[in-house]
């Protein structure tokens, strides 16, 4: 009788359709999908203007580019044809001498999000949790989903300051793996107060202090040789703004060395492309091109603030970082505000999320990318 049961059951199941989702992780279904920002030739056939045309100030990119040694170096890769360093080794010898840090501590990743996941796959079993404190940068949220985390959300205070005091209930209750920290904070390029960074290191549970856009920050230095002495702390930065290869996708991070040894053992071996390593390289080259676009975005910041405090229905925040915060008030639609511009051919950003949803963020471009933002804005 068993086995005829069994035979019946077999039978049934193959008589049932395959189906591709079956195969599926049961929590993926369910996944949000992640809302990326649009590159030139996509904006281009949307809005029937030529890349040219278009004043994109919705991605934080550096747009004054990479230093011209970039280009020379990748129109002269000598082996594109072999496989890349897994170790990043040249990289990560420029990288330990521009930051002062040993280079065991050093890890490269296809950008800093690559760097994040791998994190996160090392460190979070299913059902484990982290700390996300928004509004920040989403990747966090999306990529514990992705690894069937949870999210403790610990929202900031008023000013977008983090909330230290929260953040310590959420661990003593939640018992969460990761803390994530942003400074400067995106989207309102606040930063974090040394003194809540040390009361957070001070609790049993791992702080990843993301300083994608340090680089823009006048007020306090990067926190990246601290993974020396906190084995709780991950630092991670990225060449992304301050010298303009957002395309080539290229990331780092410092490691407590007891962490990174089995951070190499589950990274991909090739996960750094022989471009990406020559462009990176090559950036680090010609430091003082990078300053010097840094100074001139600064200084551009400055200018687009006051600006923008000279529209009525907008209100600027203090930023640290190479972009602008808005809240939009006198009953204004920031929607509509950001659709409106983006006719005019200018891109900025708008959130869907509800904390967020009354405000644009505006990139530091060029003076005269700020020259047609202000001229748009008040035509509305």
């Amino acid at each position: 009788m068993q086995a005829a049961s069994t035979q019946e059951a077999v039978q049934q199941q193959q008589q049932q359709p395959v189906t591709a989702t079956q195969f599926l992780r049961p929590h993926l279904l369910k996944l949000a999908a992640y809302t990326p920002i649009e590159p030139f030739e996509v904006l281009s056939k949307r809005y029937g203007r030529d890349p040219q045309d278009i004043v994109k100030l919705d991605a934080n990119e550096n747009p004054y580019g990479p230093p011209p040694e970039v280009r020379q170096a990748l129109a002269n890769m000598p082996f594109p044809h072999i496989y890349p360093d897994p170790e990043t080794r040249q990289l990560r010898k420029a990288l330990a001498e521009w930051n002062d840090i040993p280079m065991e501590h050093l890890l490269v990743g296809c950008g800093a999000d690559e760097l994040i996941d791998l994190l996160m796959r090392c460190t979070l079993d299913p059902g484990d949790s982290i700390v996300d404190c928004p509004p920040t940068f989403t990747m966090y949220a999306f990529d514990a989903d992705v690894n069937a985390a949870r999210t403790i959300t610990v929202p900031r205070l008023e000013g977008f300051k983090t909330d230290v005091e929260g953040i310590k209930r959420a661990v003593a209750e939640h018992k969460p793996k990761i803390v994530f920290l942003t400074s400067p904070n995106n989207p309102d390029g606040s930063i974090i107060a040394e003194s809540d960074l040390l009361e957070i290191l001070a609790l049993p549970v791992l702080v990843v202090l993301d300083e994608a856009y340090i680089e823009f920050c006048s007020e306090v230095p990067s926190r990246i040789k601290w993974v020396q002495q906190y084995d709780n702390l991950v630092v991670l930065r990225t060449f992304s703004k301050c010298a303009a290869l957002a395309g080539l996708r290229v990331g780092y991070g410092a490691f407590p060395l007891g962490m990174i040894e089995y951070l190499w053992r589950a990274k991909q071996p090739y996960n750094v492309s022989v471009a990406a390593e020559v462009a990176a390289c090559a950036a680090l080259t010609n430091l003082p091109y990078i300053n010097q676009v840094r100074d001139a975005l600064l200084l551009e910041r400055s200018r687009l603030f006051d600006a923008l405090a000279g529209i009525s229905w907008l209100q600027p925040y203090p930023s640290q970082a190479n972009f602008i915060l808005c809240k939009v008030t006198e009953g204004r639609d920031a929607k509509a505000i950001k659709d409106g511009l983006a006719q005019a051919g200018i891109m900025v950003r708008h959130y869907a999320k509800k904390e967020l949803s009354g405000y644009i963020r505006v990139s530091v471009g060029k003076p005269e990318h700020t020259d047609a933002l202000m001229a748009a804005l008040r035509a509305m």
